[in-house]
């Protein structure tokens, strides 16, 4: 027992663990590396980032199995076919979406006191909404320096029916408010609200036959998770539980279980990723019809997204990222590679949340109660990439129609790119949906998305990589702070104890590990105990 509790007490965050431990970095002592072969060494390295090895190898050999089957001429059937591996990856991930979000936010929520979750969860949403609106200023500069909608661009054919139908910028905030409290928890599993109208003919009332036409709004429910309705039950949920005290610590013990089993299935599935993830980029390379005249077309913009997506992703959040935490923000990007690997793959945040959990905890150090928390909603409300390309579409769009952008129009973009984003699914093509909003809050025509969707395809990739990127990076700063405070009570409290105040309180361990902290104190009790009780 006594060792056991050794070392669990020795265990650290953030990364710190695994500097202690020889890993396969190369960090390790002058003595080790001298000792150990080459081959070992490179052997161990090997099997370290075997995932990450393989998943590259499947997204680079998926390349070369689209290019080569496209010049053999596939059936609409055969190219489902090629695709149909990738199909059941997306199908698994899908599948343990609504058991992870729901039980890790409900246990997280249970294990943090009230006080730190109003604090995490502050700090978590203000370095979401900064990121998101400094991905929404880079699109618009990028917008204006590349010009994308300078050239002439021809509308592909057959696109225009899956346009969004038109919705007034009220009624979209609104059904956002709505979603967030849903009528039906179960139904929100699969259905989201959505507003749309009737017309309504009334008579004159002035008794003359003047009949005029009313536009009346009306609920529907659509097709889709309403994600945001289930995240904010499931934290409130665990706000209550925490409240009943010990009462409910038998329901928080069963959300703590279940979420541990959904990380296994999670762990098996990663292993089949690298081959979902090399069909699935085969067979979008097969669908592919008329590459060359859609890059001559709309390549301007499709550059135009991919720079911008580049610069956030690779410049401005790892730049904060090391500004907070001084450490190497690349070394962060490389554990949560399969991660984004998958996150390109199926372009979708929401599938990709299982897989970004799993690298955060086991490959960056960052603790359960974080990762867990701060992912799920991540994937909700952050939407870097998503708000980046909505800009830089809403520009394109006026550009293409020759209307000029005054200041308070980019404002509106900016502001409406940011707050739209909350709302936006985490599904393909989710920010399509709500690029309609930002063209009606500034009077652009919405019959032009149908040149979006041409593109969507490649561009909804690169901003599924920067939605997850920067939950993940959100995820290893709020760690690093919590490490930091928790740090501080300590040489406070063990400050206090050499002063000669024998009896000082037991340090207060920070709230997002205070579980383990206790269960290590009252394992120390019971030692105590028993040798108090074999001494007499």
């Amino acid at each position: 027992m006594a060792e056991k509790t050794d070392m669990e007490s020795g265990k650290t965050f953030n990364g710190d663990a695994y500097l202690e431990e020889p890993v396969a970095n190369g960090i390790n002592s002058q003595k080790m590396k001298a000792s150990v072969p080459l081959s070992q060494r490179v052997l161990k390295i090997v099997k370290t980032n075997l995932l990450v090895i393989l998943t590259v190898a499947g997204v680079i050999v998926g390349v070369f199995i689209g290019l080569g089957v496209r010049n053999v001429a596939l059936t609409k059937a055969q190219v489902i076919y090629v695709g149909f591996p990738g199909e059941l990856l997306i199908r698994l991930l899908k599948m343990i979406i609504i058991p992870l979000v729901v039980c890790s936010l409900v246990s997280g929520a249970a294990s943090i006191d009230p006080k730190a979750l109003g604090k995490v969860g502050g700090y978590a949403m203000l370095f979401f909404l900064v990121t998101t609106l400094i991905a929404s200023s880079i699109g618009v500069v990028m917008a204006f320096i590349i010009k994308p909608g300078s050239v002439s661009v021809s509308k592909p054919a057959g696109l225009d029916d899956e346009v969004p139908a038109h919705k007034e910028v009220i009624d979209s905030f609104l059904d956002l408010i709505r979603n967030i409290f849903p009528s039906n928890l179960v139904s929100s599993a699969f259905q989201s609200y959505a507003t749309s109208y009737k017309l309504v003919k009334k008579n004159g009332t002035d008794g003359n036959p003047n009949i005029t036409v009313e536009q009346v709004p009306f609920g529907t429910d659509q097709d889709g998770m309403n994600i945001l309705g289930l995240v904010v039950f499931a934290i409130v949920f665990g706000v209550a539980l925490r409240k009943l005290g010990e009462e409910g610590e038998i329901l928080i013990k069963f959300f703590n279980s279940f979420n541990e089993a959904t990380m296994v299935l999670v762990s098996w599935i990663m292993w089949y990723a690298p081959i979902g993830i090399m069909f699935l980029v085969a067979g979008k390379i097969v669908e592919m019809e008329e590459v060359g005249k859609l890059f001559a077309s709309l390549g301007k913009y499709i550059a135009c997204c991919i720079i911008g997506h580049a610069i956030h992703g690779l410049l401005v959040l790892p730049g904060i990222y090391f500004i907070f935490t001084r450490k190497n923000p690349y070394t962060f990007l490389w554990g949560i590679f399969t991660a984004l690997a998958t996150a390109f793959g199926t372009s979708s945040s929401s599938a990709t949340l299982p897989l970004m959990m799993k690298c955060v905890e086991e490959k960056n150090g960052v603790s359960k109660h974080i990762s867990r928390f701060i992912l799920p909603i991540g994937a909700t409300v952050n939407m870097d990439g998503a708000a980046l390309f909505q800009c830089v579409a809403a520009v394109f769009i006026a550009q293409l129609n020759n209307t000029s952008l005054n200041f308070i129009q980019v404002i509106t973009i900016l502001v409406t790119a940011t707050a739209s984003s909350v709302g936006a699914a985490g599904i393909p093509a989710g920010g399509v949906l709500t690029l309609a909003i930002i063209l009606e809050a500034i009077g652009l025509p919405t019959t032009d998305i149908s040149l979006i969707l041409a593109v969507d395809w490649l561009v909804d990739r690169t901003c599924t990589v920067l939605n997850v990127e920067g939950d993940a990076f959100g995820a290893g700063i709020l760690q690093f702070f919590v490490d930091r405070d928790a740090k501080q009570k300590g040489t406070e409290l063990s400050e206090v104890r050499v002063d000669g105040d024998q009896s000082a309180p037991d340090p207060e361990y920070s709230p997002l590990i205070g579980k383990q902290g206790r269960r290590d104190c009252s394992e120390g009790d019971k030692m105590a105990r028993n040798e108090k009780e074999s001494a007499m």
